[in-house]
């Protein structure tokens, strides 16, 4: 049984790596306002939630699944706070706050309406920060971390993501602002 709960955590984790760079790629598309082609802008936002959506799936069955195999030896308190881990305690640890910070971002993105667009967008921002930190876990911890074939998968992840942050800072990106006044929203 811990050899299959190891294979789907492993899994579930390049998975959720993939699942999580296309989050960042479509978040970054979505706030420059354009469309994708064959997709009209509010398509890219529904795209981006429910990618968001799997790959936070993705990362619970990633951290529970090793959560159960005992021979991880991944205790509840690793999977909460950050850096207290046995084994690779610095890798878990960043695992753990990419984890923490999933989890604002979600509870931002489920509470947007309540919270309002400027503090959401603020919060949002940390979807910068936790990106390379899941990928740095992934390389540091992962069994196949610095396998040729996942350092592949990493690489071009993260060339996708620089160049969309590329493209995102470039002054012929525009911004497309709501035509509703602020007090409807």
């Amino acid at each position: 049984m811990d050899t299959a709960l190891w294979v789907v955590g492993r899994g579930a984790g390049v998975a959720a790596v993939l699942l999580l760079t296309l989050t960042v790629l479509l978040g970054i598309v979505t706030r420059g306002g354009r469309p994708l082609p064959g997709l009209p802008r509010f398509a890219v936002q529904l795209v981006h939630r429910d990618v968001s959506l799997a790959s936070t799936v993705l990362v619970v069955v990633h951290v529970a699944t090793l959560l159960l195999d005992t021979e991880a030896e991944l205790r509840l308190v690793d999977t909460v706070v950050p850096f207290t881990g046995s084994y690779r305690w610095f890798w878990l640890g960043l695992g753990t706050l990419a984890v923490d910070l999933l989890v604002v971002l979600v509870v931002t993105a489920l509470l947007r309406r309540v919270i309002g667009p400027r503090v959401f967008r603020a919060v949002h921002w940390a979807a910068y920060a936790m990106w390379p930190v899941a990928m740095a876990h992934a390389i540091g911890t992962g069994t196949d971390g610095t396998s040729v074939w996942f350092l592949v998968i990493a690489g071009v992840c993260a060339a996708a993501v620089v160049g969309a942050v590329a493209w995102r800072c470039t002054t012929r990106v525009t911004e497309f602002h709501s035509i509703r006044p602020e007090a409807v929203r």
